[in-house]
């Protein structure tokens, strides 16, 4: 991600969600970003997954820049190489929890049954080997989490990008996810992590600080979550 900006225009006139920002994100690496509500996190989680395009700037995934791609080459690049954990979760209501998690293998040219199965051991890694038949609907809001968890990591994407991933998990499981992101980065993927948690962001290598869209510091590698709370860093 290089010099990206990102404005949009409401009834008051122009917000500058991004202003700027500059980010490398090597194999294998793990990076958080934090900042204050409003800060263009989330925005910047969107971009640089290929859901919504910078008003300037560049974004590249595995040396191809985003932009130059037709749309239906970003959604390729979207499903078979960005495992994206949405903070709406996005789970498809008419569709079981190994279903979703299986979905993005389906459409990336698996057959039913190997994705199925794949979905089977994901599901079975975030704790949920007794929910795979169940519906989103019938699930608690964590284990719908988790499912998406699931989802995101099912195909071994090299890039996979998280937004608030273990917001409705108590400690216990979110640890457990936070242990599965860190094993998907220590396999070669990297990984992007929006946090408002100190200690989650202590899993990562480094963390980027935002405020008003604008990149305010960064961190790196870290001591722990205190070094983050302190100022030693």
């Amino acid at each position: 991600m290089l010099n990206v900006a990102r404005s949009y225009s409401d009834g008051d006139g122009v917000v500058d969600a991004l202003r700027g920002i500059d980010l490398e994100v090597t194999a294998g690496e793990f990076v958080a970003v934090m900042g204050p509500s409003g800060s263009g996190k989330s925005t910047l989680l969107t971009i640089a997954g290929g859901l919504e395009e910078p008003s300037s700037g560049s974004v590249h995934v595995n040396g191809r820049e985003l932009s130059a791609m037709s749309r239906d080459d970003r959604a390729k690049v979207r499903r078979g190489e960005i495992g994206y954990v949405f903070q709406e979760l996005n789970l498809v209501d008419a569709l079981t929890a190994v279903e979703n998690v299986a979905l993005p293998l389906e459409l990336g040219g698996f057959s039913a049954r190997k994705a199925q199965a794949r979905a089977s051991e994901a599901l079975n890694a975030v704790g949920l080997a007794d929910k795979q038949g169940q519906f989103p609907d019938t699930l608690s809001g964590g284990e719908r989490q988790r499912v998406a968890i699931a989802r995101a990591l099912v195909g071994k994407q090299p890039l996979v990008l998280a937004d608030e991933p273990t917001g409705a998990l108590d400690s216990v499981n979110g640890e457990q996810i936070m242990r599965l992101l860190r094993q998907a980065c220590d396999e070669g993927a990297a990984s992007v992590m929006v946090t408002h948690d100190a200690q989650l962001a202590a899993w990562a290598d480094r963390v980027l600080f935002l405020r008003d869209g604008r990149a305010v510091d960064s961190t790196g590698p870290l001591l722990g979550p205190e070094s983050i709370l302190d100022g030693s860093v």
